[in-house]
Parts: structure tokens; sequence; C-alpha cells
């Protein structure tokens, strides 16, 4: 199959609401009945203005943390969609891929 990569860039203290932006993404990409997504914990990274984000011991807040999925086309419109009519404030990219499973089961 064709579709693409989306991934989503934000950190463990950014919300929508009372839920952090990470587990709204999925939540709203189950409601959606959308499969293949994962949730990735960084230990650090650097923001879009130089700012750098890491885990500590004792605070885990700055946690970079990455959703990533590989859709179909439409699934990632419907999912954009979604973020933009709920105004989510959240950095993403978007690349065209191939995928498909191997193997038996």
């Amino acid at each position: 199959m064709h579709g693409c990569q989306l991934t989503f860039y934000t950190q463990q203290n950014h919300r929508h609401g009372h839920q952090p932006v990470a587990e709204w993404i999925m939540s709203e990409v189950r409601q959606l009945g959308i499969r293949g997504a994962t949730l990735f914990v960084g230990t650090e990274g650097i923001d879009h203005v130089g700012k750098r984000h890491a885990a500590r011991f004792f605070e885990l807040a700055e946690q970079p943390i990455e959703v990533v999925l590989a859709i179909t086309d439409e699934e990632a419109e419907r999912l954009l969609d979604v973020i933009r009519a709920q105004r989510v404030h959240v950095f993403y990219t978007r690349f065209p891929i191939e995928f498909g499973m191997l193997g038996d089961g």
C-alpha cells in the first residue's frame, strides 16, 4: 500500500485541555479507527526555537514525545482535520511511504 508516515512532535507537559497532547492524539487515532500508531518517548530534544528539552531523574515534564503513524493519505487527512478543528498546537512531519505486511500470521 501507499500512504504516508505522519509524525507529531511534542513533550510530556504540552496539553490539550486536561490531557497531554500525545495521549489526546492517540485517543483520536483510536476513535477514527486508524491502526498503526506508535508513541515514542525520548530522552532529549531541541525545539523549533532552539530550546533544549530533556527528561531528568525527578522531572519528566519536558520529556520529548513522538507519535508516529504509517497510514493512508485519507486517514492522515481525517486526523489532521480533527487536529485543526480542535486548534491543537503541535508540530508534525509527513512523508510518502510504501507499507505492508510480510510473513505468515
